[in-house]
């Protein structure tokens, strides 16, 4: 007598359908049954081959857990060939086919017409710009799937590729990932498509830039925005209910997120209006030469009755460098990306290889200095002395000249720098310079940077033309940003530091710092020494009526003013905490800073 086997319920449920009768033969792994649970159904399979014994159940009985549900007189043939060839006309194998054709829709390979117009102005496509930011399978993406909301004027086929993904590609990829931990390295990333309806900002376009910017915030995540678009879009004609479009959160959500994550925009082509907005609140902004950056596009300005202007007349990066808008210029997209990754590295911690680091030698600094305290030099040789090869990235060069700002890596560690330039207004701090190192000093103190100061400054810019421009409340602000300072700060003078100018450098006096060296070359003062002793000595020098006389008092007198304010001798009083050996100050700062 052949064995009996018994196949019982898998789970709970209603049997849906029975496939099978008494006395059929069945073979290893035929469908016996169906039963239904929770709306979904699972399939019971013959477990052995044979011929059905006896059914125990029927259409819509109940079944519980382990209950019996049929028998089968097994014939001992447990393996057969149950090798099925696949159904390429399955419901699963045609929804996968469409869902590839549905995500290549949105591709370069797809839009080629696109990519021509693209690579015909010499610039990238967004899918190109988002490959030369990060490894193209580390990147999740956001809402590929969107299109403009204008399916009541437009065929939704077309749509799914003209208007691909809303204009906006937004997701969460990993940059920089072979420099700094992988999970340092994850980063929020949105590439606006200047090849969908030009950039524009529509409705779901928002959607999804208040969904990745919710995850940044939520994840802690650094932002990378390419920003290159016109504006608003007036042309999406699905959301019906809305009229002004003022609700949008957008720009408040990218505002909100200052200080909490670093964010960096990057600028190409036209960016106009609402996508201006969004570069313009970023705490680090890169555009490239070919780049025109405006709160208002031509459309608007002539809306508004101001006349007809060409895209190019308005916010042309050489204009827009020079009055601060933007932080970094750089020749083309290729050179953004690449500046976009090495300037986030600077908030991604330290460099998994920083140890291994390389830098110049040290020596040279004891060279650096111009024999006569009257002569200018170039600070940005030595800060390339002091940090690790090739690591300093300088902020608005183009703008306030009289401060220098950016960022280095010591010994693989991330530092800000705050220099004094004495090649512009001989380091005088004018309002433009104290506006930049004060933001600077905000960004580093609100992302726990280390702050390092090279002060070679006679003091805040003077005169009436100065004062026109509100140099009062401007430059106090300097002040402000220092007082409020509680990351590293460690100060080095080089030469000059005098006046109130000078304190503000040092974040309010030469006791803020956490250490506050100099170079034997460094003179302090409450003004400037030549001026000092113009003003101080005024009736002696007048008494002196020969002028050769006079010149030579006063030489004598600036020599004994400068013999007092020399840097060894103000240590001896404890206004600093040490004099140094130029060629040391690496070393020194690496250890007051990390150690």
């Amino acid at each position: 007598m052949p064995p009996i086997h018994t196949s019982c319920a898998p789970n709970k449920g209603i049997i849906v359908a029975v496939l099978v009768n008494q006395n059929e033969l069945v073979h290893l792994g035929q469908p016996l049954l169906i039963i239904e649970a929770m709306k979904m159904q699972t399939t019971l399979c013959a477990e052995v081959s044979g011929k059905v014994n006896q059914v125990f159940v029927g259409i819509g009985d109940d079944c519980l857990l382990g209950m019996p549900l049929l028998d089968i007189h097994a014939d001992g043939a447990n393996k057969i060939n149950t090798t099925k060839v696949p159904n390429t006309d399955s419901i699963n194998q045609i929804l996968l086919d469409e869902l590839n054709v549905r995500k290549a829709m949105t591709l370069d390979e797809f839009r080629l017409e696109q990519q021509q117009k693209r690579h015909q102005k010499g610039y990238l496509t967004a899918r190109q710009n988002l490959q030369n930011l990060c490894p193209v399978d580390s990147f999740m993406e956001y809402g590929q799937m969107a299109v403009a909301a204008q399916r009541l004027r437009r065929d939704h086929e077309d749509l799914k590729s003209a208007t691909a993904a809303d204009g906006v590609i937004t997701g969460v990829g990993h940059i920089n990932p072979d420099l700094v931990t992988k999970k340092d390295s994850q980063t929020a990333i949105v590439i606006n498509d200047y090849s969908v309806l030009a950039g524009t900002q529509g409705y779901f376009h928002h959607l999804k830039l208040d969904r990745i910017l919710a995850v940044a915030a939520d994840k802690n995540y650094p932002v990378v925005m390419f920003t290159e678009g016109g504006g608003g879009r007036p042309g999406d004609t699905d959301i019906t209910t809305v009229n002004s479009g003022l609700q949008c959160q957008s720009f408040a959500t990218w505002a909100s997120l200052q200080g909490k994550v670093p964010r960096i925009s990057v600028a190409n082509g036209y960016c106009f209006a609402g996508n201006a907005a969004l570069f313009g609140a970023a705490d680090i902004t890169i555009a490239t030469q070919s780049s025109w950056i405006g709160m208002a596009g031509p459309a608007m300005i002539e809306g508004g009755g101001l006349g007809v202007v060409k895209p190019t007349d308005i916010g042309p990066s050489a204009n827009q460098c020079k009055n601060g808008v933007i932080d970094i210029l750089v020749e083309n997209e290729q050179q953004a990306a690449e500046m976009a990754k090495k300037c986030l590295l600077y908030f991604q911690g330290p460099l998994v290889e920083g140890e291994k680091s390389t830098f110049a030698d040290q020596l040279l600094l004891n060279q650096v200095l111009p024999e006569d305290r009257r002569f200018v030099y170039d600070v940005k040789n030595i800060i390339k002395v002091l940090a690790d090869t090739d690591s300093f990235t300088e902020i608005k060069a183009q703008f306030g000249g009289a401060i220098i700002t950016g960022f280095m890596h010591l010994q693989g560690h991330p530092v800000g720098v705050i220099a004094s330039n004495c090649k512009v207004l001989g380091g005088a701090i004018d309002v433009e310079a104290g506006e930049k190192a004060s933001q600077f000093m905000h960004l580093c103190q609100q992302f726990s940077i280390p702050l390092v100061v090279l002060c070679d400054t006679p003091g805040f810019m003077v005169g009436p033309e100065h004062e026109d421009k509100g140099a009062v409340r401007r430059l106090s602000q300097l002040f402000v940003a220092g007082s409020q300072l509680t990351v590293p700060l460690v100060a080095v003078v080089l030469r000059k530091c005098y006046g109130l100018g000078a304190q503000a450098l040092l974040g309010g006096n030469t006791s803020k710092p956490s250490y506050t060296i100099a170079w034997p070359t460094g003179e302090f003062g409450a003004m400037g020494l030549e001026g000092a002793v113009k003003l101080g000595f005024k009736k002696e020098l007048a008494a002196v009526q020969d002028p050769t006389a006079r010149n030579v008092l006063y030489e004598q007198v600036l020599a004994e003013q400068y013999q007092k304010g020399q840097a060894q001798e103000v240590a001896s009083v404890l206004e600093i905490d040490a004099v140094i050996a130029p060629a040391d100050t690496r070393k020194t700062l690496i250890l007051a800073l990390f150690s």
